[in-house]
């Protein structure tokens, strides 16, 4: 009897971690967070870029629609919101559209640098002209 009780005191004591095994497994995460982590924030930054491709597309054919329906001319010196949000007909469905995955808004130029007619442009993190990696600008359409 005596002897079936000490069994269980060294099964019990047997299954806590050594403060080796502990270290080694701190040591791992360590080393997968070093190698993972970069990677993961690496992809935030395209996700950003894609996202800003995407939004600046879709603004560049509310502006094709907006021309359409005004005999093919843009104003002069308005922002995008007080064109496509305002008035009767709306070409976006609300003004969080108009702002690019920064914080900052699309940028209308016309007559367009890089098309005829214009560019709905974003200037990346940097929110400057030019720049590479999460600083490039995007351009459409």
């Amino acid at each position: 009897m005596m002897h079936l009780s000490r069994n269980r005191r060294r099964s019990r004591s047997g299954r806590a971690f050594t403060i080796i095994e502990i270290v080694v497994v701190v040591v791992i995460i360590g080393i997968l967070a070093a190698v993972i982590a970069p990677r993961i924030f690496g992809r935030v930054g395209q996700a950003k870029q894609s996202v800003a491709a995407s939004n600046a597309a879709a603004i560049a054919n509310a502006v094709r629609l907006y021309m359409t329906d005004n005999e093919g001319r843009l104003p002069q010196g308005v922002s995008l919101e007080q064109m496509l949000m305002g008035g009767a007909t709306k070409y976006m469905d609300n003004a969080d559209q108009l702002i690019d995955p920064w914080g900052n808004p699309f940028v209308l130029i016309v007559p367009g640098r890089k098309n005829a007619d214009f560019d709905v442009v974003s200037y990346g993190a940097d929110k400057r002209e030019g720049g590479e990696g999460d600083d490039k600008d995007i351009v459409k359409p």
